[in-house]
């Protein structure tokens, strides 16, 4: 049996290209016949489905050197309740002819699909979810797919609310009815003398009068999405609810209406076990609604970020326009205390712009002609005119709202056995519940019809897959939300959970551990001459030159506001150094065998040498009228905040290896600084993948962390690859993980937080398969030989509540997520523990 299926294809530009592509198709096996068209730029392919997929075809077109064309959309999905649901809008989507991938998330309501725009359209794909029994959230104008979200949301959660209220009214008295002559004997006992036994009739017929409005008003929408889950033979949590409080209600119905059919005083009804049931099903799923919108909150926090209008100067004139109205190259001015719309450049003003919402990092930036600026940061005290550089969905807010939502929308790895379990939940559920009711029935005595009725009603209530579903989903949405509040992406749930496993935290030292550019670190004066003064003459000499070492001394006189002036001879001295003539005096610069060459003595700076030797710095020495004047040492500082990150890496049990191309003596040395455990030296540019290989095969499994452009190879050799960015340089591709502060202590932290996360939802899962493989026997009846004790249906109501609302809260103690390192003012705070 065959299929037929259109490929987008891009890059073709002549009859060969085509020729190649039909080919390399054709070669794919399972493929039967496969037709290109230069003109529309599809190809159309037969393929037996049993030997080859759309995707092996799609690799196959990537192999030849063309680009397939694939798209992706996130819909929103309502009407799901628990794990079964997911599962079967996720299978619907993916018996679509076209989709390659579905993925459904329960917390955020929404189903992200990747599939074939050749092949099937997003109409078809709406309809899907609908033929599985599920709206789909349809956009509409003037409202972003957020705020049609929210608003979906808080129409639900008022929704519920009227429908628990409504319950309730019946409910309330519905129970006291049916409790209190069972907690009460002496009130029992009144109304039977009082009354005789017609009274118990009577109240039988009262009972059913408080309970239909609740089993057909409020309790219809378990029958509408339960008989739906059964039509498509994927019965779910409301199916479960919709047999139990059916079978509750239908036998009490028929013990009040027709008695005669029981033997004598047996035609007991339950009344309170469909309708209270119903209440308490609602209670918890109104609860779960409430815990689900504070679930997202940092996404509101992303979301709220973003400018609403933008002063755009056009024409001399300034004009205040919406935010999706800046065109690249506009003029856009900002007073203090407003939000920047949009990525920019600032060609005029000063200020201190507040970054810390995109960068995690407390302190104020200052901002001058030149500098960019990030939209959604705040702007302080002065006034900034900047060119927009980038706008919409290519702003750095824009594409870290983006990654959020992915990672919020991911499933990591240990989702799966969740995914298996859910997937024969219901049916075993269903199968339990039988087998229950027939043994009751068989061994049950003389009351067996109503403890087989009880029982089962007990175990169809308890037994909700709703915990099962939220478990996993509500943890990585509260996790990634915090992360990005401070500064850290995850690209997905998989790089959430592979942090677990790295034993070794493999770090770049140029850029990650140290500043990535040299900087004078020391200057030490002979006796007789003055700091300020060889400054100046240094300087001035190393003007004339583009070394970097000579870059690094002319910035920091200006740092300290050194006049320079312009030398009036210069000559370099290869091999040596250099020699120029400053205002009348002789300076000569170079190491110490330029000096020994000019017949000066180093030997005074003996002490100092070695020290900074010891530091893996290279020391210069300056002469000034042939007299050694001072020793100097030129160095690539090492990061505020690198020390705090790798003992804080320590403290978690990680070892730590540096990667740098500088000589193996000033590796070493900036490794006993910073108590880092192995060092690879001297490796080129290029090699860096394999060292993190080497690493690797040691039987390590390795983090590297690097800055994400020139370390892309090594990050995607890494078992997790963590960039560190800039706060505007998000769209990192080889990364898992991106640090937005440029701060090597948001990696301490991104271990932290994946730790906190991964524990929180192990113990979700625990709770909730816990709370089913032990409670359902218990519903059963398995308590009831030994203690005489039965579970009451309508406490297994509140017991399936409990467990979703459980299992939410928990996950919402992740907000409380308390980073091990934080970033301020006067450097790094250290703290022993991380915890959520």
């Amino acid at each position: 049996m065959t299929q037929t299926i259109e490929l987008g294809v891009q890059g073709m530009t002549c009859a060969s290209c085509v020729g190649r592509v039909e080919r390399g198709l054709k070669k794919v096996d399972g493929v039967e016949s496969a037709t290109v068209n230069l003109a529309t730029e599809r190809a159309t392919v037969t393929y037996d489905p049993a030997v080859t997929t759309p995707q092996a075809l799609l690799d196959k077109v990537k192999d030849v050197g063309y680009e397939p064309v694939l798209s992706h959309i996130e819909l929103g999905v309502q009407g799901m309740t628990c794990a079964s649901c997911v599962g079967r809008v996720e299978r619907a989507l993916k018996k679509v002819d076209g989709v390659l991938g579905a993925t459904v998330n329960l917390a955020t309501e929404r189903a992200s699909i990747e599939y074939l725009p050749t092949s099937v359209s997003a109409g078809q794909l709406k309809a899907a979810i609908r033929g599985a029994g599920y709206d789909v959230l349809e956009e509409q104008a003037g409202l972003s797919r957020e705020d049609q979200e929210r608003e979906a949301r808080a129409q639900e959660v008022k929704h519920l609310q009227r429908q628990v209220l409504f319950s309730a009214v019946f409910a309330v008295p519905l129970l006291l009815i049916a409790m209190i002559p069972m907690l009460v004997p002496a009130a029992e006992e009144w109304l039977m003398t009082s009354f005789g036994h017609s009274v118990m009739g009577t109240l039988n017929w009262v009972m059913l009068a408080l309970a239909l409005p609740i089993q057909f008003g409020p309790g219809r929408r378990f029958y509408r999405l339960g008989w739906t889950s059964l039509r498509h033979r994927s019965p779910d949590m409301n199916a479960l609810v919709m047999i139990g409080t059916s079978a509750a209600f239908l036998y009490s119905l028929i013990a009040t209406v027709a008695p005669g059919l029981f033997p004598e005083g047996t035609a007991h009804v339950y009344y309170e076990a469909s309708g209270v049931v119903i209440t308490l099903i609602l209670l918890g799923k109104y609860f779960e609604a409430v815990a689900k919108g504070r679930s997202s909150e940092a996404m509101k926090k992303l979301l709220s970020l973003q400018a609403k209008t933008a002063r755009v100067v056009r024409s001399g004139q300034e004009r205040e326009v919406p935010t999706d109205e800046v065109l690249v190259g506009d003029l856009v001015s900002v007073r203090p205390g407003e939000k920047i719309p949009v990525d920019g450049e600032v060609v005029s003003g000063a200020s201190f712009v507040d970054e810390s919402m995109i960068t995690g990092e407390p302190i104020p930036v200052s901002k001058q002609a030149g500098a960019g600026v990030v939209g959604g940061t705040i702007n302080q005290n002065g006034a900034l005119t900047f060119r927009a550089t980038r706008i919409g969905a290519d702003t750095a807010l824009a594409q870290i709202i983006k990654l959020v939502e992915t990672a919020q929308g991911s499933k990591p790895p240990i989702q799966g056995l969740a995914d298996r379990v859910v997937a024969v939940f219901v049916p075993v559920v269903l199968g339990i519940a039988a087998l229950t009711f027939l043994l009751w029935l068989l061994f049950g005595g003389p009351g067996a019809l109503s403890f087989a009725l009880i029982t089962t009603v007990a175990v169809l209530i308890i037994a909700c897959p709703c915990a099962m579903g939220l478990a996993t989903p509500t943890s990585i949405m509260v996790g990634t939300g915090k992360a990005a509040e401070l500064g850290v992406l995850f690209k997905g749930g998989g790089a959430l959970e592979g942090l677990q496993d790295v034993q070794v935290v493999a770090v770049d030292k140029t850029g990650t551990l140290t500043k990535g550019r040299p900087e004078l670190t020391d200057l030490v004066t002979a006796p007789g001459f003055d700091r300020t003064s060889v400054l100046r003459l240094v300087a001035a000499a190393e003007e004339q030159s583009e070394h970097p070492i000579a870059r690094a001394i002319v910035d920091a006189a200006r740092r300290d506001g050194v006049a320079l002036q312009t030398p009036d001879a210069f000559e370099a001295v290869p091999g040596y150094g250099l020699e120029a003539r400053v205002d009348g005096h002789l300076v000569q610069v170079g190491a110490d065998r330029y000096m020994t060459r000019l017949g000066l003595n180093v030997g005074v700076f003996a002490a100092q040498a070695g020290r900074l030797g010891d530091e893996g710095k290279s020391p210069l020495y300056a002469a000034i009228d042939g007299t050694l004047a001072a020793v100097i040492a030129v160095a690539d500082p090492i990061k505020e905040g690198s020390q705090a990150a790798v003992d804080a890496l320590h403290r978690m049990g990680l070892r730590v290896a540096m990667i740098t191309g500088d000589n193996a003596r000033t590796a070493r040395a900036i490794a006993r600084q910073l108590g880092i455990d192995e060092v690879l030296a001297e490796v080129l540019p290029s090699g860096k993948s394999d060292a993190v290989g080497a690493l690797q095969a040691k039987g390590h499994k390795v983090a590297f962390v690097g800055d994400g452009i020139n370390d892309a190879p090594a990050l995607a050799q890494a078992d997790v690859g963590l960039a560190i960015g800039t706060g505007t340089d998000v769209a990192v591709e080889t990364a898992d993980v991106i640090l937005m502060s440029g701060d090597l202590r948001g990696v301490p932290n991104a271990f932290a937080l994946s730790r906190a996360t991964l524990r929180n939802i192990r113990l979700n899962l625990f709770w909730a398969f816990a709370y089913n493989v032990v409670l359902i026997p218990v519903a059963a009846g398995v308590l009831y030989p030994a203690f005489g004790t039965l579970l009451s249906p309508v406490l297994a109501a509140a017991a399936m509540g409990f467990s979703s609302v459980f299992v939410l809260t928990n996950a919402l103690r992740l907000r409380r997520f308390t980073p091990p390192v934080t970033g301020e003012a006067g450097g790094a705070r250290l703290r022993t523990t991380a915890h959520a």
